[in-house]
C-alpha cells in the first residue's frame, strides 16, 4: 500500500542519502543514549557503595566519640551529597523518588541492624531525604541526604558528537554519490543517443556491476547502429535499383503516342519516384542529420520562408518573433516547417505561423495552424508513423506519401526538439507545435 503522506525526494541520490543519514543519526542517538544510561547506572552503583561504606563508618565513629567532641567532627564527616545533624531533624512522608529509595536502602544495608532507622522525604524538595537514628547513648542523629542524580557531561562531548555526525554525513554523501554516479552517466548517455547514434561511449571500468552495465550499453549502441546502417543501405540500394527502370519507363512513356493511358502512366511514375525519394529521405533522418548546428537569426529564416510561400501565391502569414539568436540546424528546421506548412495548405487552404518565446526555460515554440477539418484525437500520434494517412479527415486525392510528418518528427528529434499535433478548439483546425531549446 502506498502511503500518500510520504513525500519522497524525486532523485535516487536524495532518497538514498536521506535514508542513510536518518539511519545513522538514529543509530548514533541510540548509541549515545545507551552509553549515558550505562554510565549513569555504573556511577549510581559506585555512589551507593560509597555511601554505604562512608555512612556506616561515620555513624560508628560518632557513636564511639564522647558527646562533647561530636559537634566538631560533623564538618569533617560531611560530604557533597550528605551531612550529619545532631538532632531529630525534619519529619515527613516516606521517600517516593527512585534515587532516594536506593540511597536509603544502601544506608540501611551499611549500618545494619545495630540502629533503628526511619527514612522520610523533606517536604518541598523532591530529591532530599533524611535518615533518623539514635546512637547507643540515646542521642538523636540525622543524616541529611541530597542524592546527586545524573552524570555531568564533559563540555567537549557535544562538539565531538557534532563532528561525528558531520563525518558520517560526509561519508554518506560520498558513498551515495559513488553509487549513483554510474546511473547518472548511463542516463546521460541514453539521452545523448539520438538518431545519429554517435553518443559518447561509456567507460568500461569501475566496479564489476558498473563495468558490466557499461559494456552492455555500448554493445546495445553498436547493435542499433549496425541495424540502422543496414536499413539505410537496403533502402539506398532499392532506391538506386528502382531509379534506372523508372527512368526507362518515363522515357518510353514520353515517346508514346497520344493514348488515354499516357497521362495515367506519367502520374503513376511520378508517384513511384516521389515515394522512392521520400523513403530514402526518411531513412537518412533515421540514420542521423549530417548538418552541424550553427547560430542563426530565426526571425529572418521564418520571414524568408513565409515570403517564399507568399510569392508562390499561397496564403501564409507570420505572427510574433523570437528576438534572439538561435543555435540550430537551419536546413532541418526549414524542412520541418516546410512540411508542416505544406500540410496546412494542402488540407486547410491556409497556414498561420505563430512564434512565442518562453523566458523561464528559454524554449521557443513555433506553431503552424490551419483551418482544416483537424484530426481525431486518438490519431494525433498515429499520423507520425511512416506511410500512415488519415483517410477520414484528409483528402487522399491531394497526393502525398505519408512520410512528411514522420520525416519532420525524426528531424525534430535529431535537433533535440519536440513536435506534436493539437486540434484547435473551439475555432477548429489543426495546430502543429515545434518546441526548440534556445541556446544563445
Amino acid at each position: 500500500m502506498k502511503l500518500s503522506f510520504l513525500r519522497w525526494p524525486r532523485t535516487l541520490f536524495a532518497r538514498l542519502a536521506l535514508i542513510l543519514c536518518i539511519g545513522l543519526v538514529l543509530a548514533q542517538t541510540l548509541s549515545f543514549w545507551l552509553t549515558l544510561t550505562e554510565r549513569d547506572q555504573a556511577t549510581t552503583n559506585v555512589m551507593m557503595g560509597y555511601i554505604e561504606r562512608e555512612a556506616a563508618s561515620s555513624v560508628a565513629l560518632l557513636d564511639h566519640l564522647p558527646p562533647a567532641e561530636r559537634p566538631q567532627w560533623l564538618p569533617r564527616l560531611a560530604r557533597r551529597s550528605y551531612e550529619f545533624i545532631l538532632g531529630p531533624g525534619i519529619t515527613g512522608t516516606p521517600p517516593d523518588a527512585r534515587l532516594s529509595k536506593m540511597v536509603a536502602k544502601s544506608i540501611a544495608d551499611g549500618i545494619g541492624t545495630d540502629y533503628a532507622l526511619t527514612v522520610n522525604a523533606v517536604p518541598g524538595d523532591k530529591e532530599r531525604m533524611q535518615v533518623h537514628l539514635k546512637l547507643t547513648d540515646g542521642t538523636p542523629l540525622t543524616i541529611d541526604m541530597r542524592p546527586m542524580s545524573g552524570v555531568p557531561l564533559s563540555p567537549w562531548l557535544p562538539l565531538v558528537l557534532a563532528l561525528q555526525l558531520i563525518v558520517l554525513a560526509a561519508c554518506c554523501w560520498l558513498a551515495v554519490r559513488l553509487a549513483t554516479r554510474p546511473l547518472h552517466a548511463l542516463a546521460t548517455a541514453a539521452d545523448a543517443l539520438g538518431p545519429d547514434l554517435k553518443a559518447a561511449r561509456l567507460p568500461e571500468d569501475g566496479p564489476s556491476e558498473v563495468a558490466r552495465a557499461s559494456k552492455a550499453f555500448n554493445a546495445m549502441q553498436d547493435r542499433i547502429a549496425t541495424y540502422m546502417t543496414e536499413r539505410m543501405q537496403i533502402l539506398a540500394s532499392i532506391s538506386h535499383d528502382l531509379q534506372t527502370p523508372i527512368t526507362r519507363m518515363r522515357l518510353r512513356v514520353d515517346v508514346m503516342d497520344d493514348d488515354p493511358q499516357h497521362a495515367k502512366l506519367q502520374q503513376d511514375l511520378q508517384e513511384m519516384e516521389s515515394l522512392v525519394k521520400e523513403g530514402v529521405a526518411y531513412a537518412r533522418t533515421l540514420h542521423g542529420a549530417a548538418e552541424a548546428p550553427i547560430r542563426i537569426d530565426p526571425d529572418a529564416l521564418l520571414d524568408s520562408l513565409m515570403c517564399d510561400y507568399v510569392d508562390a501565391g499561397s496564403d501564409v502569414s507570420l505572427e510574433g518573433n523570437i528576438g534572439a539568436p538561435l543555435v540550430t540546424r537551419p536546413q532541418a528546421l526549414r524542412r520541418i516547417l516546410g512540411n508542416l506548412i505544406d500540410n496546412a495548405l494542402k488540407y486547410g487552404g491556409s497556414a498561420r505561423i505563430v512564434v512565442a518565446s518562453s523566458p523561464p526555460d528559454g524554449s521557443v515554440m513555433i506553431s503552424v495552424r490551419d483551418s482544416g477539418p483537424g484530426i481525431p484525437p486518438e490519431l494525433l500520434e498515429t499520423v507520425f508513423e511512416p506511410f500512415y494517412r488519415v483517410e477520414e479527415s484528409r483528402n487522399r486525392q491531394t497526393g502525398g506519401t505519408g512520410l512528411g510528418l514522420a520525416i519532420a518528427r525524426q528531424l525534430a528529434l535529431a535537433m533535440d526538439a519536440s513536435l506534436s499535433l493539437h486540434n484547435n478548439l473551439p475555432e477548429g483546425g489543426l495546430e502543429a507545435r515545434l518546441i526548440l531549446a534556445k541556446t544563445r
